[in-house]
């Protein structure tokens, strides 16, 4: 069986699987008031607040309409409080990655309040059932955070509500429904099934808090089959690697899983691309001086071209907890790449070059190795595939790595042969000429222009070795940009230092 045929069989195994999500529940109308509730005891919704040293354990739990557990519980009226909502389950218990985020909210802000919102029964039915149950759950919600707000006269603007999955949409109704406004609402990859094509009401969007952001880690599929929602939802629409599967969630991974475990592992295998938005979010919190960027752009073909590495006029943002709020009437797509393990972060690289050449030739999906070298660092042999090369043709692509080089010194470019033996190479090897190469770097925002190190042209020869480029002194980068960029970033004229 072939890997194309192989794919196809997980995706109808899954498809079967998820097959019931597309399934419409029964839309009920929403007003934005919770005083329909006059008897607490219906609310059916747990909330446990938690504490740092015991992350994993639900000790103390708030109830509505009994004050005395506010006391009970070392609720603190003075701070901040984060809500983790969890989404559909199939065991009918919390996820790993619960603790996993109560502990990473108290690492980063320890004087905080930090409650799970148990809705594990509801959560632990058939798909579409669960789904609906959304709507009672955000009531159940919205009724507990008016509670606290009128019995602590707490703000709301010091609420951040967190929903994973089903818990987004779960978050978003309960955001509808508040008296005030809550201040802020991630939604760590928002349910796509039952919830692509629902009304504002009935799931997540932008009026929900004061500010929505979303990071979008699993949408591959077509509409309202595809796990996590493809439309945005928020005023800042996160898309990493695309929004598709994520790096270390691919076919050779789950060929591991199932030869070590069976099918029964298979909903690891979808879970990982999901629940990817949680631990992106927990890198955030964890790795304060290494935040991820992503950038605004109109799509993912274009910015693995990249084309879209600027971070004038809010185009760039910090990705999870500090990410920068930005209110606009028309959501943002933003995209990033990242590496398979935490720390995410990775650095953008735009290079863009022109060949030359004698002879018209023109290759499609060609290997190459490039080598960045820097005052800091150097990273060796980064493996990428460029879609098209042609005689008196320019090309622009994006290159990523893990490793902080620092500043930009000396680029080399080596073509590879893509098999062999190539018919192509028979009457002889074929190479172009290039004369520079034009970098950005989308963490500084930095422009370098690196020329030939040796003669007016490097010469890229297929199967030949490396085209070496070193930076040019008379090359010109906008220190003022790049001082203005680390300012709005960062809070200084010179930045945090980039680990």
């Amino acid at each position: 069986m072939g890997k194309e045929s192989l794919l196809l069989f997980l995706w109808i195994y899954v498809a079967k699987t998820w097959a019931s999500l597309a399934i419409s529940t029964e839309a009920t109308s929403l007003s934005n008031t919770t005083d329909w509730v006059v008897d607490y005891s219906n609310i059916q919704t747990k909330f446990s607040l938690r504490t740092a040293d015991e992350p994993e354990d639900d000790l103390c739990y708030l109830v509505p309409g009994q004050p005395e557990t506010i006391s009970q519980c070392n609720f603190n009226p003075n701070e901040q409080t984060f809500l983790v909502i969890h989404g559909w389950t199939v065991t009918g218990m919390f996820e790993s990655w619960v603790s996993k985020l109560v502990y990473a909210l108290y690492k980063r802000e320890p004087a905080s309040n930090v409650i799970v919102v148990d809705w594990l029964h509801r959560a632990h039915q058939h798909y579409p059932t669960s789904a609906a149950y959304t709507r009672l759950v955000g009531q159940d919600l919205a009724h507990f955070l008016n509670w606290i707000e009128a019995e602590l006269d707490y703000p709301l603007e010091r609420s951040h509500l967190l929903g994973y999955s089903l818990g987004a949409h779960v978050a978003g109704i309960a955001g509808y429904l508040t008296k005030k406004k809550v201040n802020r609402i991630t939604g760590l990859d928002p349910a796509g099934p039952n919830f692509e094509y629902a009304d504002e009401q009935s799931s997540l969007s932008p009026d929900d808090a004061e500010f929505v952001d979303v990071l979008h880690t699993n949408t591959r599929g077509s509409p309202d089959l595809s796990i996590g929602i493809k439309r945005p939802v928020g005023h800042v629409d996160i898309y990493p690697n695309g929004g598709s599967f994520q790096p270390g969630c691919d076919l050779h991974k789950a060929m591991y899983m199932i030869a070590a475990a069976g099918f029964k592992e298979m909903d690891q295998l979808v879970k990982c691309s999901h629940e990817r938005s949680v631990h992106l979010f927990i890198d955030s919190l964890l790795n304060e001086h290494k935040q991820s960027l992503a950038f605004r752009c109109g799509a993912k073909e274009t910015f693995d071209r990249g084309l879209c590495l600027s971070c004038r006029k809010n185009r760039c943002n910090k990705v999870g907890y500090e990410v920068k709020k930005v209110r606009s009437r028309r959501s943002s797509r933003m995209y990033l790449k990242t590496r398979e393990i935490m720390p995410y972060k990775v650095f953008h690289y735009q290079i863009k070059l022109h060949f030359f050449s004698q002879k018209n030739i023109s290759f499609t999906v060609q290997p190459v190795q490039v080598s960045l070298h820097g005052t800091q660092n150097e990273t060796e042999n980064i493996a990428l595939v460029l879609p098209a090369m042609s005689t008196n043709k320019t090309i622009s692509f994006l290159l990523t790595t893990d490793v902080n080089i620092g500043e930009l010194l000396m680029v080399k470019m080596k073509w590879e042969k893509d098999s062999y033996f190539s018919w192509s190479d028979w009457w002889g090897s074929s190479s172009f000429m290039i004369r520079k190469l034009r970098v950005k770097a989308g963490e500084t925002q930095a422009k370098v222009e690196f020329h030939a190190q040796n003669g007016d042209f490097a010469e890229l020869k297929r199967g030949g070795d490396f085209a070496t480029f070193v930076r040019s002194k008379e090359s010109h980068v906008s220190k003022r940009h790049a001082r203005e960029h680390r300012r709005r970033m960062y809070a200084s004229p010179w930045g945090k230092k980039m680990d």
